[in-house]
């Protein structure tokens, strides 16, 4: 197997087993009759602190699973392939973040899903392309941007349909922010320019020098 398709392979494996938990555990809240939506984020009750870690797992509905599931997978890969040496970091930061500022700015009510670590996502990935001014990297940006510019209408009480917690979408962008500029100089980075080319030019200078030994070395008197 080839280098690059072992690593997107392996860059999906998180992505798709959190996908299967989040089904796995909505099958079962279904098919049991039980109701999850108490493990959410209830703000500012020392009671429900649990939902801080719990609320991502949690949906409404199928419908509202189906509507995180691609943008949920799509960014999370990006950050798995593009970030790999920090991604499990930035990922627990984002998850833990975002319920967090929810806990502490949300209105009262049970805020559920996985959409605050999306927008903690696309955040990070827009701003950490535009940080580290690495081609790439910045095609990741703008990718992000075309692809899900519009969720930040959703970041906005005017804008959100009611019943929507955009406390829980601005979180994950906040979140996600903090992320790209508190880690601007971890992972990857632009290239030095000529890097390669100095690198090079070492390399045949210590052989050149290597060739001027071996011809300088005295010969053996045969006895």
């Amino acid at each position: 197997m080839k280098p690059d398709v072992r690593r997107i392979l392996i860059a999906m494996v998180l992505p798709l087993f959190l996908i299967f938990i989040l089904y796995t555990i909505k099958v079962l809240e279904v098919g049991m009759g039980w109701g999850f939506t108490r493990l959410g984020v209830y703000p500012l009750s020392k009671k429900r602190m649990f939902g801080i870690f719990a609320h991502p797992l949690i949906h409404s509905g199928f419908r509202h699973l189906l509507t995180n599931t691609l943008p949920l997978f799509f960014l999370s890969w990006c950050l798995f392939y593009f970030y790999r040496s920090i991604a499990p970091l930035i990922f627990f930061i984002i998850w833990i973040g975002c319920g967090t500022i929810t806990f502490l700015i949300g209105k009262p009510g049970w805020h559920i899903g996985a959409s605050g670590i999306i927008y903690g996502l696309a955040f990070f990935l827009f701003f950490s392309g535009l940080l580290r001014k690495y081609v790439p990297l910045i095609a990741i940006s703008l990718l992000v941007t075309f692809l899900y510019g519009g969720l930040v209408w959703n970041m906005l009480p005017y804008f959100t349909p009611s019943g929507t917690s955009w406390e829980g979408h601005l979180s994950g962008a906040v979140t996600g922010t903090i992320c790209a500029f508190a880690f601007m100089n971890y992972g990857p980075q632009k290239p030095e320019p000529f890097a390669n080319e100095e690198e090079e030019e070492d390399a045949n200078e210590a052989n050149e020098t290597d060739d001027d030994e071996t011809e300088k070395e005295p010969e053996c008197e045969k006895e």
